[in-house]
């Protein structure tokens, strides 16, 4: 029986020509699989269709948008997370639910290896094969771009000489990678890292130099996940998109990043996230309101580490899992609505309401009605600095002996 591979296939001109290059290279028969996480464009059936086209025995495609929102970004979502305090995983997040479709279609269809069209160099190769090996250890990996030497004007002249159903050009300089989260740009002039980015590397934000009129937007919110906007009911996926909308209009969530990748080299990353940005601003201000002191602070620890493994591809490791039952236990209060200006590329909030929340006019008030004690605090203070008081005197006894 002749080995198959499954693809990760996305229509483009690289992955296109693998299909027909590994077919070449290794003798297998190719199966591509397609997972729409909401990066737009094309539809699944034009996508499937060019794959039959361009030599795959089999096409898989799967309408995964409402899964990744829900499983994927919200989980994202409650952990506030923004690596380098400033990226919100938008390629990192959507790996695993590919990751998860392509190990069930090599074990639908009886394939014996998975391929992805990553480099070397990058962050999603770990993330691919981690994943593979996780969720199908029997499975084995291979990368047409790191293992059988598919630079991209090779792939140009393949599909030429092939008369492959595809658009060839040389003229895009980027890389780009896009889902319903955010949009990532990078290579070309973006690699000078002294090159302001151009125009032409934004589609999901318009300028923020110039915005519209300002634009006012209440989010609900239940146990951490967005439920309304101004009141009306939404998914998690309507959410995203809704406020990509919303917040792009006004250029809110472009982001401009020398970045650490896993593999220990630096890249400058162009990023647009304009519904991730403004949901996780809205998130972060319900759990100040509604998280107690000592636990919001050790959340911000747990997410942080949340972030990097996720970022290096450990989304199905058991401490993510652990780390996940953590989170989940923080948002059981996370309730309430946050309303938010969007104007001139900020996310700004500027009104907070919930029934679950710690915070307490009375006591905070200085006005008549206040009803904390202000007596306690004399007491209060001599007992929270006696060790710092204690060590100083020691200090100088010391240094009076000397």
């Amino acid at each position: 029986m002749t080995d198959r591979i499954v693809l990760a296939y996305s229509g483009g001109l690289d992955t296109s020509v693998a299909i027909g290059w590994i077919a070449e290279a290794t003798g297998a028969e190719v199966i591509a699989v397609a997972v729409d996480v909401g990066q737009g464009g094309e539809s699944l059936e034009t996508i499937r269709q060019r794959a039959l086209d361009c030599g795959a025995v089999e096409a898989y495609v799967a309408d995964a948008r409402d899964e990744f929102a829900t499983e994927y970004c919200m989980p994202a979502l409650k952990a506030n997370a923004l690596y380098m305090d400033a990226y919100p995983l938008v390629s990192a997040v959507s790996r695993p639910v590919i990751v998860k479709h392509l190990v069930a279609a090599a074990q639908k269809f009886g394939a014996t290896t998975v391929s992805h069209g990553c480099t070397g160099k990058g962050n999603d190769q770990v993330r691919f094969e981690v994943g593979v090996q996780t969720l199908g250890p029997e499975l084995k990996c291979i990368a047409p771009v790191r293992d059988l030497a598919l630079t991209r004007d090779k792939a140009i002249a393949y599909a030429e000489a092939k008369n492959l159903p595809i658009v060839t050009t040389k003229k895009n300089p980027f890389s780009i990678d896009q889902n319903v989260w955010g949009r990532a740009v990078e290579t070309g002039f973006l690699e000078d890292i002294w090159n302001a980015p151009t125009k032409d590397v934004y589609d999901y934000t318009a300028s923020p130099e110039f915005p519209p009129v300002a634009d006012e937007v209440v989010i609900t919110f239940k146990e951490g996940i967005p439920v309304a906007i101004d009141g009306h009911a939404v998914t998690p996926l309507q959410a995203i998109e809704q406020l990509n909308h919303r917040a792009g209009a006004q250029g809110v969530g472009r982001i401009d990043i020398v970045e650490d990748r896993l593999v220990g080299i630096k890249s400058r990353e162009i990023y647009e996230a304009p519904g991730a940005m403004a949901l996780i601003a809205a998130h972060k201000e319900l759990e100040n309101v509604t998280i107690e002191r000592e636990q919001a602070r050790f959340k911000k620890t747990v997410g942080q580490r949340w972030t990097e493994l996720v970022y290096d591809g450990q989304w199905f490791s058991p401490l993510k899992r652990s780390l996940d039952a953590f989170i989940d236990d923080t948002q059981q209060h996370v309730s309430g609505e946050i309303r938010l200006e969007l104007h001139g590329g900020r996310a700004t909030v500027t009104g907070r309401r919930s029934e679950t929340a710690l915070y307490d006019f009375n006591l905070a008030t200085y006005d008549t009605g206040d009803t904390f004690d202000q007596s306690m605090a004399r007491g209060f203070i001599e007992i929270f600095g006696l060790s710092s008081k204690v060590a100083s005197g020691r200090d100088q006894r010391a240094a009076e002996g000397n």
